[in-house]
């Protein structure tokens, strides 16, 4: 068994980001009765397909909401650092359509349940985002600038935000991502590991050096097409800004890198541009420093090939999430290869 201080490490990150174990899912009954005691909220629960929370929908007379129960292993002050995140840009930039949080009869932002094997969960109300996601609006390039622009903007308004957890463990945070190497030996396909490969010795060379300079903050985190609603009727197209699951303290750069990688190679023609029409929007607002520039392409890569890494890994592990996760990387590493056959220094030229 290999226990290496780097093996060690990555093990450490995949549980503090409650990527290691699965539970058994939370029963709805009792989800309704909270959301009755604590929240006076009654109607029609549905259950959502997510990564790792328990995840509903409820539609009352009225209005439609969003129900978050956190996973038994996530840490409840990461939980508070994510509503914290919400609740500052409510508070801070009224004018960001970040979705909000409903707080219980007694003011709250949470209820904390313990089931039976006494572990905390958390549950949470937050008002449902309406509208089409970015992900299937099939948007063209001036659309997908306005997508930028909008992190831009939460980047911008999240720069003075602190919390006592905002520099937790993450696995999916790209700063970690030459320290997941093992993850490498859980890809079947040699084609696939040699993908991965490559993307290491990238990111190896031109990110790991650069790591301690970069400018950093506390950021979205997971800003992909799934977590961004849209009204292709409206001007301003963007209406939602959803999930801050994964917010975390890393470098500002890895911010517009988690969309890029959602958006590299869908049009095999031209591998990059799409990322680059989003990044060109993100730049409009939140202007990436040119020391830092040359080094996105390269977390974008490592981003995409750390999804596609982590999915056979977690749907293992996880087989009651696995339709859900696998249906999201089924194409990552066509993508990955795609995205490498173009020369970076074409791609750091278009970003420019």
């Amino acid at each position: 068994m290999n226990t290496s201080p780097a093996t060690n490490y990555a093990q450490r990150l995949l549980q503090e980001s409650g990527l290691t174990s699965s539970h058994e899912p939370i029963d709805v009954m009792l989800v309704s009765i909270f959301l009755q005691e604590r929240y006076r909220l009654t109607g029609r629960l549905g259950r959502l397909a997510t990564e790792k929370d328990d995840t509903f929908r409820l539609r009352t007379d009225s209005s439609s909401y969003l129900v978050k129960v956190s996973p038994p292993d996530e840490a409840q002050a990461v939980v508070a650092l994510q509503t914290a995140a919400m609740r500052y840009l409510e508070s801070t930039a009224p004018h960001l359509p970040v979705q909000r949080v409903k707080l219980t009869t007694d003011g709250d932002d949470h209820v904390t349940i313990r089931l039976n094997d006494g572990r905390p969960r958390v549950l949470r109300v937050f008002d449902f985002a309406e509208g089409q996601i970015l992900a299937e609006a099939n948007p063209d390039a001036e659309r997908l600038a306005k997508a930028g622009e909008m992190l831009g903007r939460v980047d911008v308004a999240l720069r003075t935000f602190t919390h006592p957890a905002d520099r937790r463990g993450l696995a999916w945070d790209i700063r970690h991502f030459h320290q997941l190497t093992e993850l490498v030996e859980h890809t079947p396909n040699p084609e696939h590991r040699q993908l991965a490969e490559a993307v290491f010795r990238l990111f190896g060379e031109n990110v790991v050096p650069r790591l301690s300079d970069l400018e950093a903050q506390v950021i979205h985190g997971d800003f992909s097409p799934y977590n961004v609603v849209v009204d292709p009727k409206s001007e301003h197209f963007i209406t939602g800004v959803i999930d801050f699951g994964d917010t975390v303290r890393s470098a500002v750069i890895f911010d517009p890198a988690v969309p890029m990688a959602n958006l590299l190679a869908r049009t095999p023609d031209h591998p990059w541009r799409e990322a680059c029409a989003f990044v060109a929007g993100y730049q409009r607002t939140r202007p990436i420093k040119d020391s830092e520039l040359p080094l996105l392409p390269i977390a974008a890569l490592a981003r995409l090939t750390l999804r596609a890494l982590l999915t056979n890994w977690r749907a293992e592990r996880a087989p009651e999430r696995r339709e859900y996760l696998l249906g999201h990387a089924k194409d990552d590493w066509i993508n990955v290869e795609h995205a490498l056959a173009v020369s970076l220094d074409d791609v750091i030229a278009q970003l420019r």
